[in-house]
């Protein structure tokens, strides 16, 4: 009896939320009640930009609905094909990359920028896979496209189609930019699969400037010619390439060495054109720059401390002390941050946003606040079960201020207790502009940005007046990170085309250039006694906290900035688009302007069934080809496949069926199956075969939670399973134990608890080096039939740190009972590896791993392979089975060693890595080697 769960478990809403929806001629916005305001806006943004989003791609896309997902604080998007829709969080970023667009306006024109992508595939090839298999069939012939394009040619509509789109933000592209201006000059294989050592960019800013190289040089509508080729035919290896040599005469390799020597000159000649560089004093840091590993967002503990956050290829985010003479000092491993940039100190406390998911909701997750005590390291949550996605302690600790959207999209700064999280004043909003990373100034005063409609500026707000003063003109330039000082108010700006930290004077409105950094200076912050400006200097082995002396008298006045500096591609894109500068200045118009359309209620059980995909599907047991169709609602609370399967080994067909509805606190599950058996056991010395029927259902719920609220992931899951099956036209004169039997049908019942508690693993960790995990599991018969079998099984693992640093080890132990004289379950713990499983009566195993990687790499076979890891795990297995024989009991011993070798690669240049390798182990039971493969496994 395997075990349940065939459908998986989806990130839901709670079930008593209310949904509406707004139906337009292209669009159908799927929205929780209360949203209505910021719904009508996101569906007219997105029917402006129905023509102009996709037209470079040549494509008109056919209707798709947006669900908007506001009971999230994790700001993103997404599209899908299965089943196609898209999906909006609606909670902005706090961070540089927001720019100075809104934050739905920007995710209407990235994310509808993706459907064009996805519906260019209805073509070609695709017209003829979307009959067979639905929407299923876009992903099927988009196989061969790189993850780079798909996401930076939508960064590029983005940068053309708004005023602040990423490509015109120095912070994003930063790292490749530090990359080529130390001579980093990656080959192509790394550049696209990245590496475990160095700073590798991410497919947005790679993809970025590769897709605009080719638009600027070969014209707006070169990559629709290079799909309209690719989607003739896309099933052979580097189609894709192939496309792009045939339309351009570029090999995707001389696509990436001309935009990579274009970008060098550019950005050399910017690095010429810069004032004199700013000279600094680093502070000394633990880490060497072999690894990448990097010091951010500095925060003054006393005049010659800092706090900052530790992170890279080899750790996972730590808050860490830097001292001017002395060692770095571990302070506190956080959790789930929401926003890293945001981290205060004051009075001896730190405070930061953490993200904290619902147990069961998983589309409600919050954002609470975390105090640490520098002095005696006790950690507390205040603010719990809130929306704080930035906040700042007053100087005395005291107080704090955040930043909230709540569920109808509207932001606020709000006042609490710094001790028990009460919210003391939220503070009057009427034009709903988004505040941005609030501080308090000495006079108990609030600085922040806010980003309005017509763009950004710096206010300060006087909670006890109700007043607010803008510092700065409201202007399209993207100011962060403001920092109070005096007289003065420091903050991030790429006024000159690389951020730098500036300040405007409170009494005057003066500006001043305070720091020239070649690549970025990010994040200030004054030490206490006012003589030093610690920032983030960033470089490409990562960044470093630096210093320098505060002295006004050094900075340079220059007059407020009203526009950005000019950003590579980003005005030739915007000139190339048709009806570009029409979309800019609707997406600037004032939302009165707009159209309302007509509302009504969505109810989700109408819907619960939305067919996406038929033909070949994948089936609920995984070891069978099925053909059937696919069903899953927008909302995710319904899934059900139907379909006829085909099993490969006994060449047998069965009917098959699976729902899961997950809509309420418990999962209901039902699948069932009816078909075909063909199978052949020896009797009396010889071999007979038989054909026979089978009818099986299984019927149960679950319930997952999950509980992580520190820097350990934690999971329970709860469930229970009744399962029947029935055999027909059975006329062997014998069955084996675990098969049912012509008249002796199985009514079982599963029940189990699964937990687990595991460290974050940094990138190059190769198993968790912290936490433990639970599986317990009852199978009975409790119905009085024919067919009788008991079974309880437990195992436990420990994880534990090795002796380097990305080494770990596992303990694991299991026990197993059952009463099988009548029938046989499956295991319900691990076997003894390199052995063949038997059903013993009582079974006591444990185990022994340790973990540990051997290099690595950037191994290349040509363009075939490209390998980042080796990785041993050496093991040893001990385990005793007793089986009852009528002389009594029989006993096996099993000692078992072992070792398993294994690769992390990619393959024919697909981002998402395989791993897979070779298993050798030596049972003292057999007295022999037995050499197995290790399955490929996906890392995501």
């Amino acid at each position: 009896m395997a075990a349940a769960q065939s459908l998986p478990v989806l990130d839901q809403n709670p079930p008593g939320l209310r949904w509406q929806q707004v139906r337009t001629p292209h669009f159908r916005v799927l929205y929780p009640a209360g949203l209505d305001s910021a719904a009508q806006r996101t569906v007219g943004r997105l029917e402006q930009l129905h023509g102009p989003g996709t037209a470079t791609l040549g494509v008109q896309a056919p209707p798709i609905a947006v669900v908007l997902q506001a009971h999230t604080t994790v700001s993103n998007g997404f599209v899908t094909f299965l089943p196609r829709h898209s999906e909006f969080f609606i909670n902005p970023q706090q961070g540089m990359g927001l720019g100075t667009v809104d934050w739905l306006d920007g995710l209407a024109v990235h994310e509808f920028r993706h459907v064009g992508q996805f519906d260019k595939a209805r073509q070609g090839v695709g017209r003829v896979l979307r009959p067979l298999f639905g929407d299923g069939a876009l992903g099927i012939a988009a196989v061969g496209v790189p993850q780079w394009f798909f996401e930076g040619d939508a960064v590029g509509t983005e940068t053309a189609l708004t005023r602040s789109g990423r490509g015109r933000i120095p912070s994003f592209s930063v790292e490749l930019r530090a990359n080529l201006l130390a001579g980093r000059l990656y080959r192509y294989p790394k550049a696209v699969n990245g590496s475990l050592r160095d700073n590798v960019p991410d497919w947005y800013e790679l993809g970025y400037f590769l897709t605009s190289y080719l638009k600027v040089h070969r014209g707006p509508d070169a990559w629709a010619k290079v799909l309209d080729r690719y989607y003739r035919f896309p099933f052979y290896p580097f189609s894709f390439s192939n496309s792009i040599r045939r339309t351009t005469g570029l090999r995707v390799e001389q696509l990436y060495a001309r935009s990579m020597q274009e970008l060098d000159s550019a950005w050399r000649a910017q690095q010429r054109a810069l004032p004199p560089i700013t000279a600094v004093s680093e502070l000394p840091v633990r880490e060497s720059e072999k690894v990448f590993t990097q010091y951010q967002y500095p925060q003054y503990v006393n005049d010659s401390t800092v706090l900052a956050l530790k992170s890279g290829r080899g750790h996972i985010p730590q808050l860490v002390l830097l001292h001017r003479r002395g060692p770095e000092k571990k302070v506190f491993v956080v959790g789930l941050l929401n926003l890293p940039e945001m981290l205060s100190v004051a009075a001896g406390k730190v405070v930061w946003p953490e993200f904290r998911e619902h147990p069961r909701w998983g589309q409600r997750v919050y954002s609470e606040l975390k105090v640490l005590d520098l002095a005696n390291g006790q950690v507390r949550r205040i603010a719990q079960g809130t929306r704080y996605a930035a906040a700042a302690l007053s100087p005395d600790g005291q107080r704090l201020v955040a930043v909230q959207t709540d569920v109808s999209y509207r932001h606020s700064l709000v006042l609490l207790n710094a001790s028990t999280g009460q919210v003391e004043q939220v503070l009057p909003n009427p034009a709903n502009d988004l505040y941005q990373q609030p501080r308090w100034t000495a006079d108990g005063r609030i600085v922040a940005v806010t980003l309005g409609a017509a763009g950004k500026t710096i206010v300060v707000v006087d909670p006890t007046a109700g007043s607010r003063q803008a510092l700065l003109p409201v202007a399209n330039v993207n100011l962060t990170n403001p920092q109070p000082w005096g007289d003065y108010v420091l903050y991030n700006s790429p006024q000159n085309g690389v951020d730098n930290i500036y300040a405007v004077s409170r009494s005057t409105g003066q500006t001043y250039r305070v720091t020239s950094r070649p690549l970025g200076a990010y994040q200030a912050a004054v030490s206490p006694d006012g003589k030093r400006l610690a920032f983030h200097d960033y470089r490409a082995t990562g960044a470093r906290v630096v210093e320098m002396p505060l002295d006004p008298a050094t900075w340079e006045a220059i007059p407020a900035a009203t526009a950005e500096a000019p950003a590579i591609y980003a005005g030739q894109l915007t000139a190339q688009e048709p009806g570009g500068q029409a979309v800019a200045r609707l997406l600037a118009a004032p939302d009165s302007a707009r159209p309302q359309y007509p509302v009504g209620r969505y109810s989700p059980l109408a819907h619960a069934f939305n067919v996406f995909s038929w033909g070949l599907v994948q089936s609920p047991g995984g070891d069978a080809v099925t053909l059937g169709v696919r069903s899953q609602d927008l909302l995710s609370t319904t899934q059900a496949l139907v379909g006829l399967s085909y099993d490969q080994t006994e060449r047998t067909l069965s009917g098959v069926g699976a729902l899961s509805y997950q809509g309420l606190p418990l999962v209901l599950d039902v699948e069932g199956s009816y078909g075909g058996r063909d199978a052949a056991l020896p009797v009396a010395g010889q071999l007979v075969r038989d054909q026979w029927r089978y009818a099986r259902l299984r019927a149960g719920a679950r319930l997952p939670l999950t509980l992580t609220r520190s820097k350990f992931l934690q999971g329970l899951t709860l469930g229970s399973y009744y399962l029947n099956e029935q055999v027909f036209d059975y006329d062997l004169p014998v069955r084996r134990r675990s098969e049912v039997g012509p008249t002796t049908p199985l009514h079982a019942v599963q029940t189990s608890l699964g937990y687990v508690a595991q460290l974050r693993q940094s990138a190059r960790d190769v198993a968790p080096r912290g936490g433990g995990s639970l599986l317990a599991t009852w199978r009975t018969t409790p119905f009085n039939t024919r067919l009788q079998a008991t079974q309880l099984g437990a195992q436990g693992s420990v994880f534990l740190p090795g002796l380097g640093r990305h080494h770990a080890l596992r303990l694991r132990a299991g026990y197993q009972w059952q009463d099988q004289a009548m029938y046989q379950f499956s295991s319900a713990i691990s076997f003894p590896r390199g052995e063949g499983y038997i059903s013993f009566d009582q079974l006591q195993t444990s185990s022994i791993d340790y973990y540990l990687p051997l290099a690595y790499t950037h191994w290349t076979l040509g363009r075939w392979l490209y390998v980042q890891r080796l990785r041993a795990t050496a093991f040893a297995d001990i385990a005793q089975g007793q089986v009852r024989v009528q002389q009594g009991v029989a006993t096996i011993n099993y000692r078992n060693v072992g070792l398993d070798v294994s690769a992390l690669f990619n393959v024919l240049r697909l981002r998402t890595p395989l791993e897979g390798g070779v298993r050798v182990v030596y049972s003292n039971n057999l007295q022999r080697w037995v050499v197995e493969p290790l399955a490929f496994s996906i890392r995501l």
